[in-house]
């Protein structure tokens, strides 16, 4: 009854590896770069909203703190302007597909 268990437990461990393995192979998709059904490399790559969200929130602070006349409205809308526009590229980054 033992060596029945530990058979049983053996393959329910190598069967969920099993299928993982089959599709590795493919050479379709290794990582952030892949090919689509047309032979085409596409790119898996940030959208950049968590950079814009952030940037556009440091730079309202930035923006306001550096604006000292009046309601400083000005200075904060145009800090959060910049600081989104800086936070996308950042988050973007400069990966390219090869």
């Amino acid at each position: 009854m033992r060596k029945t268990m530990l058979a049983l437990a053996a393959a329910t461990l190598t069967v969920p590896t099993m299928p993982s393995a089959a599709l590795a192979g493919d050479g379709y998709y290794h990582g952030r770069v892949w090919r689509d059904s047309h032979g085409r490399l596409r790119c898996k790559r940030s959208n950049g909203t968590t950079g814009l969200i952030i940037g556009a929130a440091g730079g309202a602070l930035i923006g306001r703190a550096i604006d000292t006349h009046g309601e400083r409205a000005t200075g904060t809308i145009v800090g959060a302007a910049a600081g989104a526009l800086v936070g996308r590229s950042i988050d973007r980054g400069r990966y390219r597909c090869h």
